[in-house]
């Protein structure tokens, strides 16, 4: 598989780092994920992105813990690659407000873009619209700050009713939503996907495919019902590319997820594939980058 040559400047809108001798990453468990139970560092990421043509990144929380944002923020001010950081504090937590100022004027304070919890991992479907979660949506949103979700699709359904209720908060959507591309089925994600799509306060990421179809035998054609999906709901405006790495690693290399970014995205116009790989980004999340060359077309992979 051969990726397009996008030139310099493509914004990867979502990865993570850990370092495990710092803290455990306590959902890396069992055989299946045994390759991602090492350190992976910004040292590591560098010479993929900068091989792929990415000039600026989003670096995204992993774990649920108050002292990663931090570090990640101070990460970022040492890095001429991490643009903005997606931290994580209790978004249930009376003084969100407070923790929000204290994370801005901190090291790297500046970089702080959004802010994410692990949703798909509450067992409440509606955790989103508990009211002590919306007080929190709603300081996010006061800080001008963007909200990322990591959903299941059995979740998306309270996100869009999340949305409606915040509506001067943007919603940045993760991974499309988990869809079952393993499986090949479309509805009811894609019934939602639209629902939400249709309120403007929403975004998508066009991130984590790879891994939710299956790891060993992935075409782009088993993909490209769901990217055709978000682009016809959300549009090239509201898109922006992911790679989700090094999760990726798990299915695909970083040049293949960007290779599978610029085929599903094919028959877009030059500005519309400058938006889902900068512009969107920079517009969601009010990152200073510089501006890149209008990304060629490609030819679909294999």
């Amino acid at each position: 598989m051969t990726g397009p040559d996008h030139g310099p400047g493509i914004v990867d809108a979502h990865h993570h780092v850990w370092d495990l001798s710092v803290r455990d990453q306590d959902w890396i468990t069992g055989p299946e994920l045994a390759p991602l139970r090492r350190n992976f560092s910004l040292a590591d990421l560098t010479p993929e992105a900068r091989a792929a043509g990415v000039g600026a990144t989003v670096l995204v929380q992993t774990i649920t813990v108050p002292e990663e944002t931090p570090e990640f923020l101070a990460l970022a001010a040492r890095s001429d690659l991490v643009a903005g950081v997606v931290g994580w504090t209790d978004l249930t937590a009376p003084d969100v407000a407070d923790t929000l100022a204290g994370l801005r004027a901190g090291l790297g304070g500046k970089h702080l873009v959004g802010m994410r919890h692990q949703v798909q991992s509450e067992p409440d479907p509606r955790w989103l619209l508990r009211p002590d979660a919306l007080r929190g949506l709603t300081a996010i949103a006061e800080a001008g700050l963007a909200y990322d979700l990591v959903v299941k699709p059995s979740q998306l359904a309270a996100t869009v009713e999340a949305a409606q209720r915040v509506p001067g908060l943007t919603f940045v959507l993760d991974h499309l939503g988990k869809p079952p591309i393993a499986s090949g089925e479309l509805v009811p994600w894609a019934e939602q996907i639209r629902r939400l799509a249709a309120l403007p306060n929403t975004v998508c990421k066009l991130s984590g495919m790879v891994t939710e179809a299956d790891w060993g035998s992935w075409t782009v054609d088993d993909l490209r019902p769901y990217a055709d999906t978000v682009l016809d709901a959300f549009g090239p405006g509201r898109l922006m590319f992911g790679s989700d790495w090094p999760v990726c690693r798990l299915a695909a290399t970083y040049a293949e997820v960007v290779a599978v970014a610029g085929a599903v995205t094919a028959e877009l116009s030059p500005a519309e594939r400058r938006d889902v790989f900068t512009g969107t980004a920079v517009r969601t999340y009010g990152l200073t980058v510089m501006t890149p060359p209008v990304p060629p077309q490609d030819t679909p992979c294999a």
